[in-house]
């Protein structure tokens, strides 16, 4: 098979596009033939070597799948060849006890698929029939693969850990991001008001068309103090953060007493400066997360082949061009999805 990978880590130039043996399934697995593959920071990260992935080279990297079933193991239940399907990012063991909880993503051996296993950047992939979930009817291949791991990370972060209600104020870090596209839809949707930000004027009527209320231009406004005037002094209920750093101090000033922030990711770097003293004067509340359960992808596809929830794309690539659309995510110049076709 064809397939994109890095034998050493460094920039876009060590990903290459060879030929890699056909993986073989074992008993419970299943052999998918990918039709597309969407790009996350995740893959940018473990090509550059990041030391919270190590991993054997060479690697495929590729979280977010779509595509049809071409082989099933002999213990395989419930998955047939031929169907159209997209896979769960999140691998885990399903014989622990947080996974019999339903707390898959809380289990010991956690991994995401193209970081712990050769992930969806080639023409065929295969992985543990639960990891194996049917597409919605109305949905491209396309639109399959740009939904399972943001979806999942976002209701996670509203629901389970922001315990979002309605009528409360969120907001949401980078609008045109994969997280960002899917926050603002998920948090309109449960009946909040939605503040979000952009880095360019391009993408405020897209952030509005999304469900947006305001739209914030990071690039010449200060986010905390139109927060504040959008609030009334009070600030939001909610932030929803996956960028680090570089918006740390302006999501924790824009809380309102009370308020809880969520981060995902860290896509300018890992460590912050805390003031604890404002932390616990102000009663707030951090918590970290890292993907969801399997139980919230499967109600977030539900919302998918509903039309309730809509996957944002940017742009498509071949998979040969795998280098070209990691650029185009670095460049920061995308609202939505970059998406691979096999």
């Amino acid at each position: 098979m064809k397939a994109v990978l890095f034998r050493e880590h460094g920039g876009p130039d060590k990903l290459s596009y060879e030929d890699l043996p056909t993986p073989a399934i074992g008993p419970s697995e299943v052999l998918v033939r990918v039709k597309a593959c969407a790009l996350n920071h995740l893959d940018i990260w473990i090509r550059q070597g990041n030391p919270a992935y190590p991993m054997p080279l060479p690697h495929v990297s590729g979280s977010d799948v779509s595509g049809v079933v071409e082989q099933v193991g002999p213990h395989v239940e419930g998955v047939a060849i031929g169907q159209r399907v997209f896979l769960s990012p999140g691998m885990s063991c399903w014989r622990c006890d947080q996974c019999l909880a339903g707390r898959d993503n809380l289990c010991r051996s956690y991994g995401l698929l193209g970081a712990v296993a050769h992930g969806g950047y080639a023409e065929y992939v295969k992985v543990p029939f639960r990891n194996v979930l049917p597409m919605p009817e109305t949905l491209s291949f396309e639109q399959a693969a740009a939904f399972p791991l943001v979806s999942v990370t976002v209701a996670h972060m509203l629901f389970a850990l922001a315990q979002l209600q309605h009528g409360e104020t969120v907001l949401i870090m980078g609008a045109g991001s994969g997280v960002g596209t899917m926050a603002v839809q998920m948090a309109k949707l449960a009946g909040a008001r939605v503040l979000t930000t952009v880095g360019s004027d391009d993408k405020i009527p897209k952030a509005v068309v999304l469900g947006a209320d305001a739209v914030i231009h990071h690039g010449r406004e200060n986010v905390a103090d139109r927060v504040k005037l959008l609030t009334e002094g009070r600030g939001v209920d909610v932030v929803i953060e996956h960028i680090g750093p570089e918006v740390w101090d302006s999501c924790l000033q824009s809380l309102a007493r009370g308020g809880r922030l969520i981060t995902c990711g860290a896509t300018t770097g890992g460590d912050v400066k805390l003031n604890l003293r404002y932390v616990f004067s102000r009663q707030l509340t951090i918590r970290g997360s890292y993907l969801g359960t399997r139980a919230e992808l499967v109600k977030a596809a539900e919302l998918m082949g509903q039309g309730r929830l809509i996957p944002v794309i940017d742009r498509t690539f071949p998979l040969q061009e795998a280098k070209a659309a990691q650029e185009h995510m670095l460049s920061r110049k995308f609202f939505g999805k970059i998406v691979l076709t096999v």
